[in-house]
């Protein structure tokens, strides 16, 4: 699943043809996504321009004057800019559900095979209840060691599933939650309540380095997940237990072990995680 860095990944490839652009149409092949795209959305968006392109979560934000489209990427969607529209290489694939027509020329086209993203249009965006109880962003203010530590007492949740948590803070997916407890040096499967403030001050830190690394570094390569330009992310060539189970570990060269923690795998080190 993508998750923040390819979603932030995402909008910053976006931004620059999208921002200014008015709508000339939204057309929609397939309206049956997680949640069915609205009829009358194509109407409601004609004409209208895009203020701005921000993210909330994993959630893309297209601002316009009158209310916020929520986009949100799914298990296997991405977004695609198609600058050469009449190129017989760029006609509409299979799983292209949505495309945004701008008045530039450039298309914008949701791509999902499982479907199971959104694009929901809503007048009041931080009244909508995808939006109403996500906890802060992991690279913004509100988070820190010391608001993991308050907020982690008496908590018997394994740490993994604290962090994965979007009412405590949002966007630390299944992979870099991963990392960065290895990172922190602490077991995915310790107690949340049981982890010290300064063990939380570290984890903090290191949650907002390798999330920006991986911002820098395009995200995590998926098998389903490209950027807004189609390109693969990078930074997987670099993850230190997220998929290696059975490999050595980088720092200590211990086996990697994995376990089952609410249906997801998860990679440890034995000796470099307590």
């Amino acid at each position: 699943m993508p998750e923040l860095p390819e979603v932030e990944t995402t909008r910053r490839g976006l931004e620059p043809h999208v921002v200014g652009q008015t709508i000339e149409r939204l057309l929609v092949r397939e309206a049956r996504l997680r949640w069915p795209v609205e009829p009358n959305l194509p109407r409601q968006l004609k004409n209208r321009v895009v203020q701005a392109l921000e993210r909330r979560a994993k959630y893309l934000l297209f601002q316009f004057e009158h209310g916020t489209v929520i986009s949100h990427l799914g298990m296997s969607g991405s977004w695609r800019v198609i600058t050469d529209v009449a190129n017989s290489e760029h006609e509409y694939r299979t799983h292209d559900h949505l495309a945004l027509l701008l008045g530039s020329g450039d298309e914008l086209r949701y791509h999902d095979p499982r479907r199971f993203g959104c694009f929901l249009f809503t007048k009041k965006m931080a009244e909508h209840p995808l939006i109403t109880e996500l906890g802060p962003e992991p690279l913004g203010d509100e988070f820190d060691g010391d608001y993991l530590f308050t907020l982690s007492r008496g908590r018997k949740a394994p740490i993994k599933s604290f962090l994965m948590d979007n009412h405590v803070v949002v966007g630390v997916g299944n992979i870099y939650a991963q990392e960065a407890l290895f990172r922190a040096g602490i077991h995915p499967l310790r107690q949340a309540g049981r982890v010290g403030r300064e063990r939380y001050l570290v984890l903090a830190e290191v949650i907002r380095e390798i999330l920006s690394y991986a911002i820098s570094r395009g995200g995590t390569t998926l098998r389903d997940f490209l950027n807004s330009d189609g390109e693969p992310g990078y930074f997987a060539q670099e993850l230190n237990v997220y998929g290696r189970a059975g490999e050595r570990c980088h720092a200590c060269g211990s086996v990697i072990k994995e376990a089952r923690l609410a249906n997801r795998t998860t990679g440890y080190c034995p000796q470099c995680q307590t």
